[in-house]
């Protein structure tokens, strides 16, 4: 009993080992020289320009949400298919079948739900208490 607990603190010394030493070795072989051009931000070459703490649109991240929702499905989709032969011929293809379907469906579903709710729409019209400016638009965008 007491080995399996020795195997455990040996690779709990050896990830502190191979953490800290690194680094203490980098504080005392490392020259250390901070200028002004070495604290700035680079982006790609250029000055920067305002600050680094902007606030960035909301739909960004749904979007990435989004996709990363359905990037999941594709994963998870590919092994599905490859495998699903060997699942027919033990006889369990359908089965396995209706639980992709199921999974397929709640899927389609949260598609069909962030599709209503229009948050795939990179700009949105609908507003909820404008009126002027908005309300042209829609004039112009019917005709």
């Amino acid at each position: 009993m007491y080995r399996d607990f020795g195997t455990i603190f040996v690779f709990i010394i050896l990830g502190i080992i191979l953490v800290y030493v690194p680094l203490l070795i980098q504080k005392l072989v490392a020259p250390s020289n901070p200028t002004p051009d070495k604290m700035s931000t680079y982006e790609c070459g250029e000055e920067a320009e305002g600050s680094a703490w902007i606030r960035f649109n909301i739909r960004y991240y749904i979007i990435a949400l989004i996709f990363l929702i359905f990037d999941v499905e594709v994963v998870l989709l590919f092994p599905w298919a490859v495998i699903f032969q060997d699942f027919i011929k033990e006889g369990n293809g359908m089965l396995v079948f209706v639980e992709m379907a199921i999974f397929l469906l709640i899927l389609i579903t949260g598609l069909a739900y962030v599709w209503q709710k229009s948050d795939l729409d990179w700009v949105k019209r609908k507003i909820a208490f404008a009126s002027g400016r908005y309300k042209n638009q829609k004039l112009e965008e019917e005709h």
